[in-house]
């Protein structure tokens, strides 16, 4: 249904028909055979949006299969600096070249066409960032930190927040792999293990600390709803799923609370988390499994954090420093 309805939306990017059928085949594609979730998909939806309504503004027309063809590398080029022109950064016109790399493969694949100047085009550079992570303690403080943010809201839902962010911190999760699980795969009544489902529709299995089950018990045992096992772990006060952004404004409020900064974010409780267990000697490799990366050059990103933290340990305490 998903795929579907992001479908139907690339029926509005102003383009010839040929162009808009195989868009929306391409949008299809990635929801049901690459399994991309949803708002990866709509963020290349909005990619190739972009691209062709430059291009329909550059060239005065429709764009078209055969346009799409004939593009020369400089047309791409003046997408990427039109994009640039609005204040857009590095990161985002990476992504909205990869989109269209991706697009382009696909339409040759399916025996559309090819044209190689899209390859030409370099990928802009970025900037170099290492990962936010909080300390021990402030990371603790935002985790408990809910009555801070929301002292007049019911306890079930207190006692919800606390739950979300514990298993953040407590397992690494990402607020979407945290907020996608169903009741029936609750770690509750002594199960130390979590199947998760992260990026890519790939699966893996993490610790869940004493602490977190009993904060997600606690919870189950305040929730108003009767829940089934198919329904969301963690819902609204409307019964619906629970809103990653009611997560958000919970730390939003706490972080200002306490003091925090504002990179306290959820995924810095899972930057913390990497963090911390590098900093106690946990293998890089078995880190790279608990946080689902693909590639292990994306966990090393952890070995700059800790390392700057011991330069700085370092000074603060060499006598010669």
């Amino acid at each position: 249904m998903a795929a579907r309805s992001s479908a139907r939306k690339a029926k509005g990017i102003g383009a010839a028909p040929d162009l808009d059928r195989a868009a929306n085949a391409w949008l299809v594609y990635l929801m049901t055979e690459r399994q991309l979730a949803a708002h990866t998909v709509e963020a290349y939806r909005r990619d190739l949006t972009q691209f062709l309504g430059f291009l329909a503004r550059h060239f005065k027309r429709k764009p078209d299969l055969k346009l799409l063809l004939t593009l020369s590398a400089r047309d791409v080029r003046a997408f990427l600096a039109a994009r640039r022109g609005q204040d857009v950064g590095s990161r985002s016109l990476s992504r909205s070249l990869s989109a269209l790399r991706m697009f382009y493969r696909f339409l040759e694949r399916r025996g559309l066409g090819k044209n190689d100047a899209i390859r030409a085009v370099q990928l802009p550079k970025l900037p170099h960032s290492v990962p936010k992570p909080l300390t021990a303690p402030k990371a603790t403080a935002l985790v408990d930190g809910a009555d801070i943010a929301a002292p007049d809201a019911p306890e079930w839902i207190l006692a919800r927040d606390t739950a979300v962010l514990t298993l953040l911190y407590g397992s690494g999760l990402r607020i979407s792999e945290a907020l996608s699980l169903r009741l029936r795969d609750a770690p509750v009544k002594g199960r130390d293990m979590l199947r998760v489902t992260g990026k890519g529709a790939k699966t893996r299995v993490v610790p869940v600390l004493p602490i977190t089950r009993q904060a997600i018990e606690r919870y189950l045992a305040l929730v108003p709803a009767k829940l089934g096992a198919d329904d969301p772990l963690f819902i609204g006060a409307r019964g619906k799923q629970l809103s990653p952004r009611i997560i958000q404004l919970r730390i939003e409020r706490a972080r200002a609370a306490l003091g925090l900064p504002d990179t306290a974010t959820p995924h810095a409780l899972r930057h913390s988390f990497a963090t911390h267990l590098l900093g106690a000697g946990a293998d890089l490799r078995a880190i790279q499994e608990l946080l689902g990366h693909a590639s292990l050059s994306t966990t090393q990103g952890y070995t700059e954090v800790d390392r700057a933290h011991l330069l700085k340990t370092y000074e603060a305490a060499h006598p010669r420093a």
